[in-house]
């Protein structure tokens, strides 16, 4: 099963930027969709990008405009940057792989198959 790793979270000031990374051992990942989710103390994990194992992507419209989901093969790694950032932003982020249904950029899902990972923490100050 593969095994999912989060870094590069951080603090920063509002506007600035982050890239994101999720690096796999134990499958690659050029073969699957994968998505980038968030998670604030108390609340839902939402989804934020995604990735298909044909590289078409998506950014949620919280973050559109603003969010870049790359691969590198090569590294067995799935990157994502947001640029911009805002308080709004500040979360535990997370990926994993999964199976990606879009239709449209309001109605798609993505259901994750893997196991989360630790996360990395993402501040943003005002």
């Amino acid at each position: 099963q593969v095994q999912l790793v989060e870094s590069g979270g951080g603090l920063v000031q509002a506007g600035g930027s982050l890239r994101l990374s999720c690096a796999a051992s134990g499958s690659t990942l050029n073969t699957n969709d994968v998505g980038w989710y968030r998670q604030n103390l108390g609340k839902a994990r939402e989804l934020v990008a995604v990735i298909s194992s044909g590289d078409s992507t998506m950014c949620v419209s919280s973050v559109k405009g603003r969010c870049t989901i790359s691969r590198d093969n090569a590294k067995n790694t799935v990157y994502l940057q947001i640029n911009n950032l805002q308080p709004e932003d500040t979360a535990d982020y997370y990926c994993n792989v999964g199976l990606w249904k879009y239709y449209s950029d309001y109605d798609y899902v993505f259901i994750p198959s893997g196991s989360w990972g630790q996360g990395t923490q993402v501040t943003v100050s005002p």
